[in-house]
């Protein structure tokens, strides 16, 4: 027997640690086990729970015998000499061979014993939920999760991340206009989960290209459906993004999808990157076309010379959007070209003719 009030501590533990019952009451049985070796010099015993009626009982498990054998049972039974098992209560008609069940009253364990099955239970408890910890952090890997910002050291910050697993997040990859104080929360990518003697090592990021995906998936229903496609993603972490995307259904505008109406979709997405500038631009079959958008905001007025095996082409561009195209230090250009895919050599219409290109 034990009372309710036990009962009712292991239904809070499930509840606040979402853990499941049925692996909360293996452990209590064990440490029953465990107890109850300890105070009767290795017994074996035999706990059951009984939830619906709130209790816990024990029986001491032996199998019968004329003698006692010289090494121990393959099975781990402990044995009683028949002539001691039929002294016993209701057990006067045994035979050699029966395995007998006692019942051990709660009482009988004394205060040693309870304080052996508390410690041994949250001992499991703890392993347990590491375990659980791990497998769930790890069936999350390549996952976006939203954390909690307990502690700001000068190279890194320590992160909630539920379970009662906290993490680090090295400075270096937060984005570089990320300014987190303690209670904020961020949306991380998780890298990478390792096995530990202790808690998961999990491993996460704030400029990692695929956050870029998950916030997609989060913030665009069309996108998560698979009516939309991301076709290519670059980013500089913290200043631009650009993303190609392509829409599987012709009644759907991709561009205009992830925009969302008066920009409310992709406004989420750049809060949650805090200000990182986000630029979306069509992905098409027709390689021109793709070449094309992908250097918008500049206008390309031909794209030639696409080869097929080394991914390379030229875009022309009129000539007072040149370095428009090429942005700030390269930076549209290069993002264009990683998104893309294509190598993408961009002229200025003057540069074109005088090189024979086109003709004006």
């Amino acid at each position: 027997m034990i009372s309710k009030e036990f009962y009712k501590n292991l239904n809070d533990v499930s509840e606040n640690r979402e853990l499941p019952k049925e692996d909360l009451y293996e452990i209590v049985k064990r440490a029953f086990v465990y107890a109850f070796k300890k105070i009767f010099g290795n017994e074996s015993c035999r706990v059951v729970l009984n939830p619906d009626k709130q209790e816990i009982n024990i029986y001491k498990v032996e199998r019968v015998v004329e003698e006692y054998s010289q090494t121990p049972a393959e099975d781990g039974i402990s044995e009683i000499l028949l002539e001691n098992a039929r002294k016993l209560k209701g057990k006067s008609n045994v035979k050699v061979g029966q395995i007998i069940e006692t019942p051990v009253a709660m009482s009988e364990l004394g205060r040693q014993g309870a304080n052996m099955m508390k410690s041994t239970f949250n001992q499991s408890l703890k392993q347990l939920e590491r375990e659980k910890a791990e497998a769930y952090f790890k069936n999350l890997e390549g996952e976006m999760i939203k954390a909690k910002v307990v502690d700001v050291k000068e190279d890194f910050l320590i992160l909630d991340i539920g379970r009662n697993i906290t993490t680090f997040l090295p400075k270096k990859e937060l984005l570089v206009n990320d300014k987190p104080m303690v209670g904020d929360y961020l949306r991380v990518f998780i890298r990478k989960v390792e096995h530990t003697n202790k808690d998961p090592k999990v491993y996460v990021s704030r400029n990692d290209r695929n956050l870029i995906n998950r916030l997609l998936e989060t913030y665009i229903p069309e996108i998560a459906e698979g009516i939309i496609e991301v076709k290519g993603i670059a980013r500089d972490p913290g200043d631009r993004c650009k993303i190609a995307v392509y829409s599987n259904d012709p009644n759907v505008e991709a561009v205009g999808a992830c925009v969302g109406e008066g920009g409310s979709r992709i406004k989420e997405i750049i809060d949650a990157l805090n200000g990182e500038k986000i630029d979306l631009y069509k992905w098409s079959p027709n390689i021109e076309e793709t070449i094309a958008n992908s250097l918008q905001p500049a206008t390309v007025t031909k794209v030639l010379n696409v080869d097929p095996k080394t991914k390379t082409s030229v875009a022309i561009v009129p000539d007072d959007e040149l370095s428009l195209a090429i942005g700030k230090s390269g930076q549209n250009v290069r993002l264009a070209v990683q998104s893309s895919g294509w190598k993408i050599d961009i002229k200025s219409l003057k540069q074109a003719f005088d090189e024979g290109l086109v003709n004006l």
